[in-house]
């Protein structure tokens, strides 16, 4: 299943912007950022716990937030990209 990963860590404080480095990190991980503070992760239900409880961890709940969109199993019809950045096949090898 696809998930969208967004988060807004507060940047104010060094331990701020250590958070936020850890989170897209972690993001890294499991998806592919599309966004500065957006990734696109296809991964199972399982996988989603995981990153979810980790992310959870890292985060200061009074100060950031995390969000999550399912985009299930059928996503390509409903992701629609304009723009600069070209698209890139999330399940595709990636070539460097």
């Amino acid at each position: 299943m696809m998930v969208l990963i967004t988060y807004d860590v507060n940047t104010e404080t060094k331990e701020g912007r250590r958070r936020l480095n850890r989170v897209a990190k972690k993001c890294v991980n499991y998806g592919v950022r599309v966004q500065n503070s957006v990734f696109e992760c296809v991964i199972d239900p399982a996988k989603f716990r995981e990153v979810k409880q980790e992310l959870s961890e890292i985060i200061d709940k009074d100060k950031d937030s995390l969000r999550f969109y399912f985009l299930g199993d059928k996503y390509k019809s409903r992701i629609e990209h304009i723009g600069a950045k070209n698209t890139i096949q999330v399940e595709g090898p990636l070539v460097f």
